[in-house]
């Protein structure tokens, strides 16, 4: 490692009390030198350390991700330096560490000569967008869980109306449990309560509804009841104030939004997790790559294996998997027959990874050019068949009309006379 890149760094090794600061400079002759200072993660000393970098004129500071205790540190520092947030995989990657290197002298040596890269950072504004967004998702996953305590202290009661409706929290399935906490006891008085077309199913509502529900099971309803309502408040809340971060990002949020089976939601986590500027990532690989949505490289010579995603951004791909789902379900659209087509040959799991994949390809293009979502439309697959591929496609579906006992002869069609 004898060419040096950057010639004034410093590593930071970063806990939850303190920070190791390691600052390498040019020395006399060719020899460098190196110093290392230990600062606590107090703010105040955490001036001290930002003072002393650019004194010594630092110009790139790294320091490694660890948990949240890196964020103060790179939040004090990204306006005046240049900071790089390490990936600890890719700094144990590089060879040569010895036990007796302190961890921030080694992360400076890696930054002086090149030899990591900085991770996405991105900037404040769409870092605070991020943290609503993922606070938000979090509210909606407590929601969820609390209904499903809901539904399983119904079944301790013996109250079986989730078997009645598709919506314990609708209007009609809250009615009920509102007058069950409030002491009605009776099927049929309950049933009433219906509305629209559940009316229909009065019958088998009153039935549902005639259990051991008692006193003990109301207290632990009406509690849970009131946490759903509180987690639709705060959800309530935290949308509009996502509305309104979003505002300046109006633009690429409607480009993201013309793919099928996005809802402005998806829209807003997934311009929260990647940035309003794809120009971070060098090609729309690069960024399904760091996302995790794309298959890993499990090669060795000329065998390759099967390669599981890697973890990536997981709330970046919880968000493309819904509008996968959403877009699997579409008609007449090239996601669909994409979903379709990987669906039938490795499953529907594989398959809405493929699909979350177009999306982020397509969303890096649509930011980078400016343009709405562009359809390829559902006989894409086909018309881009050559002669080999339409013989290929054509055995396979006379197989499987074979397997379900078909014979068929196949004959070319007619070419249409011109004009």
């Amino acid at each position: 490692m004898d060419d040096v890149v950057h010639e004034r760094c410093a590593g930071i090794d970063i806990s939850k009390g303190d920070v190791k600061v390691c600052v390498r400079l040019p020395g006399a002759g060719r020899r460098r030198k190196s110093e290392v200072r230990t600062f606590s993660t107090m703010t105040r000393d955490l001036l001290v350390m930002r003072d002393w970098l650019l004194a010594e004129r630092v110009t790139v500071v790294g320091m490694e991700a660890t948990g949240s205790y890196w964020k103060p540190v790179f939040y004090l520092l990204e306006h005046d330096l240049e900071c790089w947030l390490l990936n600890a995989r890719h700094m144990k990657s590089v060879p040569g560490r010895k036990t007796d290197v302190l961890d921030s002298e080694w992360i400076c040596r890696l930054v002086e000569h090149g030899l990591v890269r900085p991770s996405f950072v991105p900037p404040e504004p769409i870092r605070q967008l991020r943290d609503l967004t993922r606070y938000r998702t979090e509210i909606v996953r407590e929601r969820t869980r609390e209904a499903q305590r809901l539904e399983k202290l119904l079944e301790d009661a013996g109250v079986k109306l989730s078997l009645v409706v598709s919506d314990l929290l609708g209007v009609s399935a809250r009615a009920m449990l509102e007058a069950l906490i409030a002491g009605e006891r009776d099927g049929q008085v309950l049933a009433e309560l219906a509305l629209g077309s559940m009316r229909r199913k009065r019958t088998i509502l009153a039935d549902a509804l005639s259990g051991n529900f008692n006193e003990h099971h109301a207290f632990i309803a009406r509690t849970m009841l009131d946490r759903i309502d509180a987690c639709r408040a705060t959800e309530a809340r935290l949308d509009a104030q996502i509305d309104e971060q979003v505002r300046p990002f109006r633009r690429q949020l409607d480009l993201i939004e013309t793919v099928p089976g996005a809802s402005r939601r998806t829209a807003q986590v997934i311009l929260a997790e990647i940035g309003a500027d794809p120009a971070r990532f060098p090609s729309a690989a690069a960024l399904a790559s760091w996302a995790g949505m794309c298959p890993g490289n499990n090669q060795s010579g000329a065998t390759a294996r099967n390669g599981p995603t890697r973890h990536g951004d997981p709330w970046l791909k919880a968000a493309l998997g819904q509008v996968a789902v959403s877009a699997g379900r579409t008609k007449g659209t090239y996601l669909a027959a994409r979903y379709r087509r990987i669906a039938a040959r490795r499953g529907k799991k594989r398959a809405l990874v493929a699909v979350g994949h177009s999306v982020l390809i397509s969303v890096w293009h649509m930011l980078t050019t400016d343009l709405p979502y562009q359809d390829l439309g559902p006989d894409h697959f086909i018309n881009r068949l050559d002669d080999r591929g339409k013989a290929r496609t054509a055995r396979r579906l006379v197989d499987q009309l074979g397997q379900l006992g078909y014979h068929v002869t196949l004959q070319p069609a007619p070419v249409p006379a011109p004009g």
